[in-house]
Formats: structure tokens, C-alpha cells, sequence
């Protein structure tokens, strides 16, 4: 039988989030994710004997959850969970009240009761003062019940149905004791010491292989030169002073083989680079270390074949790259289904979702098996923090795609290494274009004034070190020399620069902000220099131009645009609010959306919105696309929109929840030349008298199915504008 054959590769990771001033865990993903992501993904496949996976584990990840198993790790989240409720001071409920809702509601609070009643009380939208003066409404029992459930709502279902202690604590629900809550915070710690050792099981019996990437994440290519950022993006702004330490990459390299090969009793076959970003460098540093595959992004692909593949069968198979006799081979990620993991699917009912995925899969071998017989076909994305989009944490979708393809004949899972053994490449590429796999590019990390900022950092402190080395011979050689070297290594990951620019943002920016600049604090400090005043000041916001860069930019004043669909002139969305979609992806990168931006204001009527797209007016590809704001607060009603490629409205219609009652809308509201204008009068809404606030999100469908909703984790609020007239002074998004 003709087989298509698939590559899943899971990426996990979390930034190195311990401050080397103090060893302070700053946040606690990587304790959370332990209990959520890490072990379950690995854990399901027992009961999937057939499907095979490969597995990507970063080794600073490896490290954290190493200290945080041997109970080394202490980070505030996990100090105040264990912390006595009755003991806890005004300054400590403010930060629990603030943080300890940080998890996807849909998902993650609002299906427990208890959680979910914690959240309304607080409220959803508050302030620091805000808490401070409601904190006489919580009782001692809130805050305990606060704590565990902020930790608890982080266990994947796996662990109900193995473990009797967690299911029962899902079954009590609330009035928990402090010795639950220990025992909780035990379970998790344990878990985090579970990981590395279920993995090495899987491997050994040949059902996973485990991947690895260069030690703190770094993108290798501008390690190796800043200038490489050239080659995809000719006109962008590097730093002033070129950074180029090819040795930097090798020592990323050789470390994680070596911590790799500690833990697992072998060396690493395979390696993801970080965010897949390569150069022909790179090829020659895993080359020279001994790795033999490597993958990247099917946009690298492109940019080395010096020409886009005309059609997609030349991304269905492995290449030897060989750079000047440095050989190393190379998958390329199919990036659409990848991508439909990532974000897709998880507004998608689980059975739908699999079948889609399955067919997809088939379709693509019979398309491309009569150029290349054994076609693969590589799925490769994040592996932890996809799931919390989806119900259940993703284990109805996972578990039901495994199933499928344990059954199925004709799509066989493979390990990379086993694929490659059993059919190695007949393509060799000479030439890697440099990039990665968010646009063939490294605009994420180099090129905005925050980002050039770090990199210039990074390179002065360096050169501090190099000068330092050269005066102090008893520096050479010593614990101190290889703390040091260790920091500067941590502060050349890429996550810091993740969060600068424009590109990402999260509840944590500044965090992450003051987290990078504490490890070049601490590298003068442990020196006895004088720390340079430039890295007490925040890079993050530093620049600013008139623009709006936050995603949400709030309205400062009533508006009554025109609804004509074009900028009718330029005052009519001046002051109104927008939110940019570039902004929203968080932790993860969605490359492409359907809607680029929108605009949104209000009058004493109405509520007026202008979507800005990222498909071409006059484009048949609109005809699928249906375009909706969901009213979730304070009623719950969805107006819909489609158009024809003229740009002609098909259907304008609004849909109430309650009754399930569909009413068409006046065409007069709505038109689309260059943008989306639409009006919607506060009267259709069918609003209480005495309501608060208006909350709600924009989505898009494509063929009836939800295929993105913005904002990505909250909503955009409206105040009641006839209930308060310094309502702009008050504004809270």
C-alpha cells in the first residue's frame, strides 16, 4: 500500500526565567507547564502504541525543571501558594488577586465553579487600587481556595483520570485545607521530576525520539553575524556595532549536545534550531558537532531554492545540505498545518478537526507522490502552549487524532531518524537562505530600536568581559570565569527580544524586560564594576514615535464616522480606539490573519467599528469569509457579515443567543470598499437599562468555521457612554 508519511515534531520551551541576582524564579510557567503540557504529551501515546512522535526539549527548560524537581527553584507564585492563608499580608492578597487568574478563562476558570466565582468577585477588568479596596470581601477561605486552584486548573486531564488525590480535588472543588494545597504544590514538583525519565523510556523503545535546540534558545545565525539579517530583509536597520561570535553558536551547540547526552545516555540525532532559524553557518556547526538532521520552515525552502517551489510537491521531502563538504539533512515544516494546530483547530469541534487534518494529510501524499514515492510530511509547532485554546487542554483533539492515525493504514507517523534511515534524500541544496520561520526572517529579533538596543547591550558587555579577562589573569580558568561566561550565554537567548518591538506583548512584558537586563546587571556585579546607568531603564517602551505601539489604543472622544467603507476624511476615526491584530499572538506567532486591525468608537446611538483586512478587496478568497462582532457582556448576540468579491454585501445579519432569533440589518449600516464599516445602533442590542459596560470580541469565519477572534485573551470593553459623563478620563480596556 502507498503511504503518505508524517513527521509531528513538539517544540517545548519556556524562557530562563531564574534572576541570577537573587536565583528567584521570576514567574512560573515552567512549573505550570509541567503539570499541563510536558509529561502528558509524552504520556498519551502509551495508549497509541503505533503513532509515533518526535519530541524537541530545550535544554535551559531541562535545567529549571531539574531545580524546581530537587525544590532548588522558588519563584512568588509558588512561595504565596504555600503560604498560609490566614497568614497572608494586604500586600501579598493584592498580588494574588492580581496574578493568580493568569490562564486562559474560557478554558481554564470559567468550567470550574468555584475559580469562576473567585473571578467575578474580583472583577474582570481592575486595577491595583481597585483590589486594595475590595479585599474585605474575601475571606480567609477565598484565598486558600484561590491558591489551589491557580495551580490546579494547570493539571491536564491526564492527571484526573491517574491520579485519585487531583480528581478529588476537581470533585471537592472548594473549601480545600492546607495540607491539600501542599500536597498539590508536592504532586507538581514531583511531576516536574517525571519528565526527562518518561521521555527516555519512550525513546528507548524506539516511539518518540527527542530533539534538541542550542542551550538558551539563541537565534545561532545573528550570533554568528548580525549581518545575516540581510539576506531576507535587505533594508533593515541593524545595531551600530555588528555582533559576530560564531563561537558564541558552538558553545550553544556543544552544550546542549552534552547536557543532552547526561540525561538521555546518548547523543542527540537531531536538532530545532531556535524558531528554525538557520544560515549556512549554522549547517556547518551542527555538521562539525555531529548532528544529522535539522529542520526549519518551508519559507527557508523557498528562499534557497532561489525561487518559490512552483508547486508544493518539492516541500514533501527531505534535502542533504551541503555547504563546502559540511553535510547535515533538513526537513521543512508544512507551515498551513502547522499552523491549523496552532491556532485553528482549537475553535473547532475535535471530530471535525481530525477529519479535516487526516484528509489534508491524504490529499497531500496522492498530490505529490508522482514526483517523490514516499512523501513526508512535516507538522512541526509549539507543544505546550497551543493547548490551553483548546477544550480539555487539547486531550479530545489529541486524543482522537492519535487514535485515527494508530488505525490508519495509509499515513504511517515516524520518528525523523527512522524516516531518514529508511529513505535518505535524493535532493541536495548547496545554499541555506538565513531566516526563520516566522516570514523567512528575523524581524522579530533585530531590526526595532528595542531589539537593536539589546543586541548593543549584549555586544558592549562582551567586550567588558573580554577587556576584564585581559587585566585580571586570575579571572582565566576560575567558577567565577564560567558564572560569568553562563549569564552572558542566558542573556544571548532569544525570548527577550520575543517580547521587543512591535511584533508581541504579553501581561509580562516588563518582566521580561527587567529579567534580561538583571543578567547583564549581574555579570558587573559579580565583577565588583560599576553597574552602566542605561540597564536600570526599561528598553521596553523606550522608543516611542507618534504612533500607537500597544495593541489596544483606547478612544478619546465620541465618533460619528461616515459608513462608506473608505476613509472619508481624516478626522472620522481619529479618536477612536483600535486594536492591531500583529500585536495579540503572546507566546505564539500567528503569521497570517484574515483581519490586519480594527477601529472601534461610539456615539450616544451607536457603536461603529472599521475592519481593516489583510485580504485584497475584489478577491474571491473574501467570498468565504464571514465577519462578526460577538457581544459577550452585558447580552449575548453575534452581528454577522459577508460579502461577494465585488465587495457587495451578501448577508448583514444579527443572531440573539437567547432565542436564537436571526434579524437582518439595515444595508444603510454597512459597506466595504477599502475597509469594513459597519454601525451598529445600541437599540438592536436589546440592552438593559441599568448595564455597565458593553464587552466584545471580533471574529472571523471561513467556510462557517471560526478561524481566528481578536483580542486573543480579553475583550474590548465599552462603558455605558449615558451613564458616565468623565467616561474617557476613566477609560479601562
Amino acid at each position: 500500500m502507498k503511504k503518505v508519511y508524517l513527521a509531528f515534531l513538539w517544540h517545548q520551551h519556556q524562557p530562563m526565567y531564574k534572576n541570577p541576582l537573587d536565583n528567584i524564579y521570576e514567574l512560573p510557567w515552567v512549573r505550570l507547564h509541567a503539570t499541563k503540557d510536558y509529561y502528558d504529551m509524552v504520556a498519551i501515546l502509551d495508549n497509541y502504541p503505533k503513532v509515533k512522535v518526535n519530541i524537541n526539549l530545550v535544554p535551559s527548560l531541562l535545567m529549571q525543571l531539574d531545580e524546581y524537581s530537587k525544590g532548588i527553584a522558588k519563584d512568588k507564585f509558588l512561595d504565596l501558594t504555600l503560604k498560609p492563608a490566614i497568614e497572608l499580608s494586604e500586600d501579598d492578597k493584592v498580588f494574588i488577586l492580581m496574578n493568580f487568574f493568569m490562564a486562559n478563562w474560557d478554558n481554564m476558570i470559567f468550567p470550574y465553579n468555584r475559580y469562576h466565582q473567585l473571578l467575578e468577585k474580583r472583577g474582570k477588568q481592575t486595577s491595583e487600587a481597585d483590589i486594595r479596596r475590595i479585599l474585605n470581601y474575601f475571606k480567609i477561605e477565598d484565598f486558600r481556595d484561590l491558591q489551589v486552584w491557580f495551580n490546579l486548573s494547570w493539571f491536564d486531564p491526564y492527571w484526573r483520570r491517574q491520579d485519585e488525590f487531583i480528581n478529588s480535588l476537581y470533585i471537592k472543588g472548594r473549601d480545600f485545607t492546607e495540607e491539600e494545597k501542599c500536597k498539590l504544590i508536592e504532586k507538581q514538583l514531583q511531576i516536574c521530576g517525571m519528565i526527562v525519565a518518561k521521555h527516555k523510556e519512550l525513546q528507548d523503545r524506539g516511539q518518540i525520539e527527542v530533539s534538541v535546540t542550542p542551550f538558551y534558545h539563541p537565534i545561532m545565525p545573528l550570533l554568528c553575524d548580525t549581518n545575516n539579517a540581510l539576506e531576507a530583509t535587505p533594508n533593515i536597520v541593524l545595531p551600530k556595532k555588528r555582533f559576530s561570535h560564531k563561537e558564541d553558536a558552538v558553545w550553544h551547540v556543544q552544550a546542549a549536545i552534552n547536557y543532552y547526552e547526561k540525561l538521555f545516555g546518548r547523543k542527540p540525532t537531531g536538532m530545532w534550531p531556535s524558531e528554525g532559524s538557520v544560515c549556512d553557518e549554522v549547517v556547518r556547526i551542527v555538521s562539525d558537532n555531529g548532528i544529522k538532521w535539522i529542520a526549519t520552515d518551508e519559507a527557508i525552502l523557498s528562499g534557497s531554492y532561489g525561487r518559490a517551489c512552483e508547486n508544493r510537491k518539492c516541500l514533501v521531502r527531505p534535502y542533504n545540505v551541503n555547504i563546502e563538504g559540511k553535510q547535515v539533512n533538513m526537513i521543512f515544516r508544512d507551515h498551513g498545518l502547522s499552523d491549523s494546530i496552532g491556532f485553528v483547530y482549537s475553535k473547532w469541534n475535535a471530530d471535525d478537526a481530525v477529519r479535516d487534518f487526516i484528509t489534508k494529510i491524504k490529499n497531500i501524499g496522492d498530490f505529490a507522490r508522482d514526483e517523490y514515492e514516499q512523501p513526508l510530511v512535516s507538522v512541526i509547532l509549539d507543544g505546550e502552549n497551543c493547548w490551553e485554546y483548546y477544550k480539555n487542554d487539547g486531550w479530545d483533539f489529541l486524543s482522537k487524532l492519535y487514535e485515527a492515525l494508530n488505525n490508519d493504514e495509509e499515513i504511517e507517523t515516524v520518528t525523523v531518524t527512522d524516516y531518514l534511515n529508511r529513505f535518505p534524500p535524493k535532493d541536495t541544496l548547496t545554499h541555506i537562505m538565513a531566516g526563520s520561520w516566522i516570514n523567512g526572517n528575523f524581524g522579530i529579533w533585530i531590526g526595532h530600536n528595542e531589539d537593536n538596543t539589546s543586541w548593543s547591550y549584549v555586544g558592549k558587555i562582551r567586550d567588558f568581559i573580554i577587556d576584564y579577562t585581559k587585566l585580571h589573569p586570575e579571572f582565566v580558568g576560575s567558577d567565577l570565569e564560567k558564572k560569568v561566561w553562563q549569564i552572558l550565554y542566558a542573556a544571548e537567548g532569544s525570548d527577550w527580544n520575543w517580547w521587543y518591538g512591535d511584533d508581541h506583548c504579553s501581561g509580562n512584558d516588563s518582566m521580561f524586560d527587567l529579567l534580561f537586563r538583571q543578567h547583564l546587571i549581574a555579570i558587573y556585579t559579580l565583577l565588583g564594576q560599576p553597574v552602566p546607568d542605561c540597564l536600570y531603564k526599561a528598553i521596553k517602551g523606550q522608543q516611542k514615535d507618534n504612533s500607537e505601539n500597544a495593541n489596544f489604543t483606547k478612544p478619546t472622544a465620541l465618533i460619528s464616522p461616515t459608513i462608506d467603507g473608505e476613509i472619508s476624511n481624516f478626522f472620522e476615526w481619529k479618536k477612536s480606539g483600535c486594536y492591531i491584530v500583529g500585536h495579540s499572538g503572546g507566546s505564539m506567532h500567528q503569521v497570517a490573519s484574515t483581519i490586519k486591525s480594527f477601529n472601534y468608537g461610539f456615539d450616544l446611538k451607536n457603536i461603529y467599528l472599521a475592519l481593516i483586512l489583510n485580504i485584497e478587496a475584489n478577491s474571491k478568497e473574501l467570498e468565504n469569509f464571514n465577519f462578526n462582532i460577538n457581544f459577550i457582556e452585558p447580552v449575548q448576540c453575534r452581528v454577522s457579515a459577508k460579502f461577494d468579491m465585488q465587495c457587495n454585501v451578501i448577508e448583514f445579519f444579527i443572531f440573539y443567543n437567547n432565542t436564537k432569533e436571526k434579524k437582518s440589518l439595515s444595508l444603510d449600516n454597512i459597506r466595504m470598499k477599502s475597509m469594513i464599516e459597519l454601525k451598529i445602533p445600541f437599540e438592536i442590542l436589546e440592552l438593559p437599562g441599568d448595564y455597565g459596560s458593553i464587552e466584545f470580541t471580533v471574529s472571523a469565519d471561513k467556510d462557517n468555521i471560526e478561524v481566528e477572534k481578536w483580542p486573543y485573551h480579553s475583550l474590548v470593553i465599552i462603558p455605558n457612554p449615558t451613564k458616565n459623563s468623565n467616561i474617557f478620563s476613566s477609560w479601562n480596556v
